[in-house]
Order: C-alpha cells, then sequence, then structure tokens
C-alpha cells in the first residue's frame, strides 16, 4: 500500500523525518524515498528497499540531507517523492493511492495538451506523477489538488512539499489517514500517529475526509474543510495497521482484542491452546483466549532476524516460501495439541493451508482456524492490498464458481456473503475441506464492525460485501 510523513520544523528535520518515514515500513516493500527543502533547493533521494531496511538504505543520506522543510514515504510500487517544476513553481510530491482510471486521464491529459509521461517497467505509469499532472491542470494550487482527488476513481492521499510549506491533502472520503502531529518547533504529517511521538511530537489534529491543510515550521492551518462522508478502510484495523496503530481515534490492538473476545463468544470450539499467526492475528487470539478461558500459547515464533517485515518480498511464490522458513515450531506446544489459530485473514488460502499442514506434521490433533475478519468475496477497489490479476484468486470465488457451476451473479454473491444463509455455510465447509482445517468459522463482519465502534456508514466494507 504505503505511508508518508513530512516535517515542517524551525531547524533541520531531516532527522525527524528519516525515523518517522522508517516507522512506516510495514506498509510496502519496493521504494523508499525523502525530499527535503533547504536553502540550496530541493534534494531528493530514493532507494529500492526489497532486500534491506529502510535505515540501511538512506543512512548515508540521512548524513548529507539538509532542510527544515521534509517529506518522505515507503512505497510498494512507484518510485517517490518525485519533484516537479510546473507554472506553480517547483515542488515535491508524495502520494497513497489506488488509481482505477489511468488510462482515462492519461487520455484525457493527451487529448487537452501535449503531456508526456516517463514509463516504468512493464510500461506503467508513475501513479504520483499522474496526479502531479492532474494538479497541473489548473491555475491554482489548491483547485489543482481538488481536481485530482476529484478526477480518480479509487483513493488518493498527498504530500506536497513547496517553499510556502507542506500541504496535506486526506483522501476525499478518508479511504487513508493524514494526522498532524506539533512540538515547539515543527509541525508533522503523517499515515500513523505513532510514527511521531517518539519523535516528541504530541497530537494536533486528524484530517478529516477531502481536509486540505498547510504546515509550516509555526503553524498548520486548513484550507478545505473536511466533507460529511467517510469510507475509511476497515482492512486497517484488522491487518494494515501496527498494533501501536490508532485510526479516528481507535487503537488497532484494542479493536483485535475485541474482534478475537467476540468470534470467542460465537464458538462452541473446545481446544487445547488458542494461537495467532504472527503478527496480525495475534493480538485477535490474545482477546479471544481472554474471553473463552482458552490458554493463549504461541506454537510457532516468527524469525525476524533478517526477515523482520511481512510483505516482502513481492512476488507471491516467494512470499509463500519465505512466509514458511521463516516460522519456527516450538514442538512441545504443537504435538497432540488440538489448536485453534487465529490469522487475520484468508486470501488466496495458500498460506494458511501450508500452515495448517506444518502443524500437523509436527504432530498437532488438531487445527481449527479462526480468521479475524469475513470471508474476503471482492478484490479491493481502494487500496494495494493485493496485485491480484483476477478475483478468481480469492479462494471464496474459486469455492463459489464450483459449487454453481460457473460465474454467478452480484446477487447470488451478496447471498454467499451473509453468515445466515445455507449457501454461505456450504462455502465456508468447501473451504475448511479444501484446506484440511478441523473446523473454520470467520468473524462475522457485524461483530467486526462493532468490535471498531464506529458507525457502518462510515467504514468501507466492501472486500467483504461489495458495498460502495
Amino acid at each position: 500500500m504505503g505511508g508518508f510523513f513530512g516535517v515542517a520544523a524551525q531547524n533541520d528535520c531531516v532527522f525527524d523525518l528519516f525515523f518517522g518515514v522508517d516507522y512506516h515500513s510495514h506498509l510496502g516493500t519496493r521504494r523508499g524515498g525523502m525530499a527535503v527543502l533547504g536553502e540550496d533547493g530541493f534534494n531528493r533521494s530514493i532507494h529500492n528497499i526489497e532486500n534491506s531496511p529502510f535505515r540501511t538504505k538512506f543512512d548515508k543520506d540521512m548524513q548529507e540531507m539538509k532542510g527544515n522543510f521534509g517529506i518522505g514515504c515507503i512505497s510498494d510500487y512507484e518510485p517517490q517523492p518525485l519533484i516537479v517544476r510546473s507554472h506553480h513553481g517547483t515542488y515535491a510530491i508524495t502520494t497513497v493511492s489506488k488509481i482505477n482510471n489511468t488510462d482515462a486521464l492519461i487520455q484525457q491529459l493527451f487529448d487537452t495538451g501535449h503531456a508526456h509521461f516517463l514509463e516504468m517497467s512493464g510500461g506503467e505509469i508513475n501513479a504520483t506523477e499522474l496526479v502531479a499532472a492532474l494538479i497541473n491542470q489548473k491555475e491554482n494550487l489548491i483547485e489543482g489538488i481538488q481536481y485530482a482527488m476529484d478526477m480518480i476513481d479509487g483513493s488518493l492521499s498527498i504530500l506536497l512539499m513547496n517553499k510556502a510549506g507542506i500541504y496535506a491533502a486526506r483522501d476525499k472520503y478518508g479511504r487513508t489517514p493524514i494526522v498532524i502531529g506539533k512540538k515547539e518547533d515543527a509541525f508533522c504529517a503523517s499515515f500513523e500517529n505513532y510514527a511521531y511521538k517518539n519523535l516528541g511530537y504530541t497530537d494536533y489534529k486528524e484530517l478529516g475526509p477531502g481536509e486540505i491543510a498547510v504546515i509550516n515550521d509555526r503553524v498548520c492551518h486548513t484550507l478545505v474543510n473536511p466533507g460529511k462522508d467517510m469510507k475509511i478502510c476497515t482492512f486497517l484495523w484488522v491487518y494494515y495497521g501496527y498494533p501501536a496503530s490508532a485510526y479516528e481515534g481507535l487503537s488497532v490492538e484494542q479493536m483485535r482484542y475485541s474482534c478475537g473476545a467476540k468470534m470467542a463468544q460465537r464458538d462452541n470450539a473446545r481446544p487445547d491452546i488458542v494461537a495467532g499467526v504472527p503478527d496480525s492475528g495475534i493480538a485477535a487470539a490474545v482477546g479471544y483466549a481472554n474471553e473463552s478461558g482458552v490458554p493463549f500459547s504461541r506454537p510457532f515464533i516468527k524469525y525476524t532476524p533478517t526477515w523482520p517485515r511481512s510483505f516482502m518480498p513481492t512476488m507471491q511464490s516467494q512470499r509463500n516460501l519465505i512466509a514458511k522458513m521463516k516460522m519456527l515450531a516450538v514442538d512441545e506446544l504443537i504435538k497432540d495439541k488440538s489448536i485453534l489459530l487465529i490469522d487475520d485473514s484468508i486470501v488466496r488460502g495458500t498460506q494458511l493451508g501450508e500452515t495448517t499442514e506444518y502443524l500437523y506434521q509436527r504432530g498437532a490433533k488438531e487445527v481449527h482456524i479462526r480468521p479475524a475478519c469475513p470471508p474476503i468475496m471482492f478484490g479491493c477497489k481502494y487500496l494495494n492490498f493485493s496485485r491480484s490479476s483476477s478475483e478468481m484468486d480469492l479462494i471464496t470465488r474459486r469455492v463459489i464458481e464450483r459449487l454453481e457451476g460457473g460465474p454467478v451473479s452480484r446477487e447470488v454473491l451478496e447471498e454467499y456473503a451473509n453468515p445466515e444463509t445455507e449457501r454461505y455455510a456450504a462455502m465456508v465447509e468447501e473451504i475448511r475441506k479444501d484446506l484440511n482445517f478441523t473446523s473454520l468459522q470467520y468473524c462475522r463482519l457485524d461483530d467486526m464492525l462493532e468490535a471498531t465502534g464506529l458507525e457502518k456508514c462510515k467504514l468501507c466494507t466492501y472486500c467483504w460485501d461489495g458495498k460502495e
């Protein structure tokens, strides 16, 4: 997906920028970047971080960069930040986005002028470059940012830096967050609110949907007021968010505890132990164990000294291999045990199926699987949750097509998404058999949403129920 961080300080900002960006390393896999603005103008550095962590790649840059304003990012795909020279002047820009209508927007820009884009490998266009091109269609920078946000089908949050400060624009439906932190001599803008806490900042404000604010070394000023409608991604709490994260005032860790407790309240399994798949399944497993009274245990441990990042590498076949290699079994906690195992979700099913087989090989008597979210029925339209080329990569869709004997309508899919129907029960049982689980019971959508404590109308649930 990606994350970003920006600092506007009365003194040199690079130390805060370096560590603030690094605290977003769980959100992306491919590239990191920093751009600073100082007396000598803009200075930018971008590195590939697929095989080395951000800090290792940017340690030398941190020693050499100087400036009072800075923005940086962790990116899953495109290199950024970009430095753009336009009629708005020179600015640096970084985005967290998913653009579904890229081709149409590019063609529109070609039709209205002699625009051009630099292709990345594979012929793709850098999404941040496209956003900059849209911004440059308007005479006023703020109108340009609003125009880009309105034209894009998907989601878009922006940090844009020039001599006036750092402009922070949250997605018009608030699908991804931006929070502002403050300390005596600086302001910062961040995807993750915990990213600035250890740097001495305190919470100043969380931008609302579509809100545009500008920060400099002394003030934070709202330029465009927030809209009323919000659809923040619920998967931020289920999976993306680091345990120390909080969105809309709701702690990720606490939400996962609550979700696990609600799963336990509906369950009649009687395992010997409850365990979580590291790392995002652990908190839900703690919540389940606390509610059920079944002991929490760690029958396998993730080896983190050289494989600290769960997303890496980006190729699915390699990810599956690494996911298996970095799990170390504690045989004494597995052999002859009935294990209830909680993972954040089941997407393709490959990794959890292999994990279950791994536990059986180590002597587990039973493996009961409890995903901490409902069955994923639709590919995400708003965040780069998965680069799957087809929704048939989802185990739910493959099973449904097998049960129905071919492609199905949206109405039928909605019936499969409803936990009260026979079709839902048949799908879950088929997945259980396919992956060789002793039992399978998903967290219900209504329980998961109740665990957030937010109004359903403010949460995006598209990947589970197809409702926009």
